[in-house]
């Protein structure tokens, strides 16, 4: 397990001073990639050889947020790697021992020169150190559904801010254009667990089309391409 220590920043919290949704999911993904650096297994050799891990699939579950200034640790474990697929989970947790955050993710490596997936090298099996998944997480669903009529909410020019290291929009950054869109709607929520499954990369100059879709304790939103295909689906749900 890798774990890395921090404080919740005046610049990271909502409205609230609590942290907000898209700064957690940028702290999972920071530990990770710092873990990567760690063992040597950072950017900068992969992108050497063209490659990059790109995520497939988040479900993260929200016991609660931290506030402004408190002290947090992060850690993540990959608890499986096959040859097209690695598994991932991670924990916030606060000074006296308060668990925030549990997630588990679903991971691929991509060539970005062949612009495919393609088989992990066995070079990073260095990352499975015996952890376990917890067996009280639940799994991740194997596809997102969507019920009903959508609404269609503003359309989103990608531009260089929503891009990471890829040069693909950031995995985060899905969930905020979802946050958006439910808001647009009148439909602000303070969600106990968010799965994310995503489709297929957006890229700079792409513009991207939320639908949501309302259910009675969850909203799902289908962040559609040009084409009208996902490109990514966020599902919300509730506090019980």
């Amino acid at each position: 397990m890798y774990s890395f220590d921090s404080r919740v920043r005046y610049s990271e919290c909502d409205e609230n001073g609590m942290l907000a949704l898209v700064p957690m999911m940028n702290y999972l993904q920071d530990c990770s990639t710092f873990q990567n650096e760690t063992v040597g297994r950072g950017l900068g050799g992969l992108r050497h050889n063209h490659l990059g891990w790109v995520l497939a699939a988040w479900l993260i579950q929200i016991d609660s947020l931290p506030r402004f200034c408190d002290a947090i640790t992060t850690s993540t474990w990959c608890y499986a790697m096959r040859r097209l697929q690695a598994e991932r989970c991670f924990e916030i947790h606060g000074a006296d021992g308060t668990t925030h955050v549990r997630a588990d993710s679903q991971w691929y490596m991509y060539d970005f020169s062949q612009r495919r997936v393609t088989g992990i090298p066995q070079a990073e099996s260095v990352f499975l150190e015996g952890d376990g998944r917890p067996d009280d997480l639940p799994q991740i669903p194997r596809r997102l559904r969507l019920r009903g009529e959508g609404t269609q909410t503003s359309a989103i020019a990608i531009t260089e801010q929503h891009l990471d290291t890829n040069r693909h929009v950031n995995n985060a950054e899905y969930v905020r254009f979802a946050l958006l869109a439910a808001g647009e709607l009148g439909r602000a929520m303070d969600p106990a667990r968010l799965d994310v499954q995503y489709r297929a990369m957006a890229l700079l100059g792409d513009t991207l089309h939320p639908v949501v879709y309302d259910g009675d304790n969850e909203i799902t939103v289908s962040i559609n391409g040009a084409d009208g295909k996902p490109r990514a689906i966020v599902r919300m749900e509730g506090r019980a």
